[in-house]
């Protein structure tokens, strides 16, 4: 069966034939102060995009579309789980920016230093990114649910020597302090924090720092008399840096530039996400996270279109928030986690039949694969078939989505379970770990042959391990970590990290097809898999679930699981445990964290596992330890392996 939409061939031949071509046209949609005199130069390992080209993505974010007459349009709507909501217009935003930019200004910041920000997703929050874009400054926002060890390393690796932040966040109806660990955050760094600034929320004292801590109010008062202005910026000049893990407890900060990353991150948000000036688009991450930066602030206002940033869980005060909101704020566009529809699917259908979610126009997940039961239980049962819910893939070093359903351009045949396809300007390809190109249905490892304008040029202050760790791994290809195969009809189908392979008997197993197989059966709402060593297969499946209320875990139900992944997946899928437990590890973002089930089953402790890939520090990595013994204990359950 022929599936390719001849529209998207047509696109794919274009940016095949002449990539510069394809990806200038591109950038020409986009406003220039100059344009560019090259669109690529590559110097391997690193590139450089639109190079000569004049820019500045907070401007083109705000000061465009109020001269063109898009001032009273609203830009954001700001929401938390407390029900306050906040809305600003394009020109009471940019007269905000501007505000925050003079007060930056006044407090010695200047063109390309680092400001850190620790905040809450608020509008205040994407203020101060907007702000530090457009004086040049580079902001590292780093999400506030981390604790003062990964804030100080950030911080210090970066060279912050401003921090903005608040005293609290709101989490599921409590009061979530950051202020003491801002505080102790500051001592780790060793002084090269010099200035912190507090939005103080609620009337609680707050313990302050004489000389170093200074109010919100009082950092606006620095900007009398200062410049508003914005800065013309290079292409290729970084825009801001965002941590990532690393394949050791080092983070890796990841840059991002005012040219390649926005002409990147516009083009996927109407040809991926179909994104116009009259969306209400609704991305439920978290500014702490390339998604909220990409796809919650820049994207959505270099379009036009209306932003919500929300704080807080989605299911509180209640399972239907979500979808409450979804109706009052007629959202038409949504971006979510795998990890938040499976939250959701928990909590059944009967909280989403008493709102009308008419005005959601498609549905989209990235972060790990939308497993088939997760995508059929939000496609079929909550919107009713009406709706597409489309699942992709990206990274933090991406910038935006790479292989996916291009919705905007020509929507093709939905396989739920896979990510589709690479979109056109992305060379992907599958390979062996030697880099021989994969066959259809081979598992390998998923590389980019060719950079394209929002993949990472390089890493703060680390060229020389931006090369080891993106280029040299597979000759002449970005090694991206991830395994995965393409079909006969050319879709992706992701299997998790290359190096969480489980190995049975010569037979290479995905982790993602295991734990689809498990949530086949009614009782399972979340399960998370990892191989563990075996005398006679090398490897044996550790599968760790939790049960959805109403279902008993004993013995039985393991039995039943265990006949359920031998139908699915055959009888060389061999299960050597299941543990059931209430909670499975996860990182701040939402992905099940399996270094730290493989962790458990080796009876080891996380910081003794020397690859922690994209599944968070090792500090997160301690506490999800700590948290999935506890739950095993409760249980009355050794560790497995132990």
């Amino acid at each position: 069966m022929e599936v390719m939409n001849p529209t998207i061939l047509k696109w794919r031949q274009a940016a095949e034939e002449d990539p510069d071509a394809f990806w200038g046209s591109a950038a020409d949609k986009l406003p220039w102060f100059r344009r560019w005199d090259r669109v690529f130069e590559w110097n391997p390992p690193t590139f450089s995009w639109f190079k000569g080209g004049l820019t500045n993505i907070s401007y083109n974010s705000l000061d465009v579309h109020v001269q063109r007459g898009w001032g009273g349009h609203a830009a954001i709507v700001s929401l938390n789980e407390r029900g306050e909501r906040e809305v600003y217009t394009y020109a009471e935003l940019l007269s905000a920016v501007k505000d925050v930019a003079a007060a930056l200004r006044g407090a010695g910041v200047k063109r390309g230093d680092r400001v850190g920000i620790y905040m809450p997703t608020s509008a205040r929050a994407v203020i101060s990114m907007l702000a530090c874009a457009r004086i040049g400054a580079l902001h590292i926002v780093v999400f506030a649910g981390f604790g003062s060890s990964a804030l100080a390393e950030r911080m210090r690796y970066a060279g912050a020597k401003l921090l903005l932040t608040s005293n609290l966040t709101y989490r599921k109806g409590k009061d979530v302090q950051l202020k003491g660990i801002v505080d102790d955050a500051v001592i780790k760094t060793e002084g090269l924090i010099e200035k912190v600034v507090v939005w103080q929320r609620g009337s609680q004292p707050i313990a302050m720092t004489e000389g170093r801590d200074i109010t919100w109010e009082q950092f606006m008062a620095l900007g009398a008399n200062q410049s508003t202005t914005h800065e013309v910026m290079e292409s290729n000049e970084p825009a801001f840096i965002l941590a990532t893990s690393g394949t050791t407890a080092r983070p890796k900060l990841a840059v991002h530039t005012h040219g390649g990353y926005q002409v990147g991150i516009f083009s996927d948000a109407q040809w991926m996400f179909g994104m116009k000036p009259y969306d209400i688009w609704w991305s439920t991450s978290d500014i702490g996270w390339i998604v909220g930066h990409s796809y919650i602030v820049y994207a959505p206002l270099l379009v036009g279109s209306t932003t919500i940033v929300y704080e807080g869980a989605l299911d509180y005060p209640a399972p239907s928030s979500f979808y409450r909101t979804l109706e009052h704020e007629h959202v038409t566009g949504i971006f979510t986690s795998p990890t938040a529809v499976r939250m959701l699917m928990g909590h059944g259908t009967a909280a989403a039949e008493t709102s009308d979610l008419s005005a959601v126009e498609r549905v989209f997940c990235a972060g790990e694969p939308l497993n088939e039961p997760a995508w059929e239980w939000i496609q079929k049962d909550v919107f009713k078939n009406r709706t597409p819910v489309i699942d992709h893939w990206w990274q933090t070093e991406t910038g935006g989505p790479v292989i996916g359903n291009p919705y905007g351009i020509a929507t093709l045949p939905i396989k739920p379970g896979s990510a589709t396809i690479p979109l056109p300007g992305y060379s992907v390809e599958i390979v062996t770990p030697e880099g021989r190109p994969c066959g259809p249905n081979e598992r390998g490892i998923v590389v980019i042959k060719r950079p394209f304008p929002s993949l990472i040029p390089t890493l703060w202050g680390e060229t020389e391990r931006y090369g080891e760790d993106y280029w040299k791994r597979i000759s002449g290809a970005y090694y991206t970590g991830d395994a995965a195969m393409i079909d006969e009809d050319g879709y992706v189908w992701f299997s998790g990290r290359a190096d969480e392979i489980i190995k049975i008997a010569g037979h290479r197993i995905g982790t993602i097809e295991v734990e689809t197989a498990l949530l086949r059966h009614p009782a399972v709402a979340e399960a998370g898999v990892t191989g563990r060593p075996d005398e006679l297969r090398g490897e044996v499946i550790s599968a760790f679930v939790v049960v959805r209320p109403g279902h008993t875990p004993n013995d039985e139900l393991r039995a039943a699981l265990r006949q359920t992944v031998r139908d699915e997946l055959g009888a060389v899928v061999v299960i050597g445990d299941i543990e059931f437990v209430h909670i499975l590890p996860k990182t701040r973002s939402g992905k099940i964290m399996r270094r730290v089930l493989k962790a458990v089953v080796t009876g080891k402790d996380p910081g003794d596992v020397s690859t922690i890939e994209d599944e968070g520090s090792v500090e997160e990595a301690r506490e999800a330890w700590t948290s999935l013994h506890e739950a095993l204990q409760k249980n009355n359950q050794p560790p497995a392996g132990q």
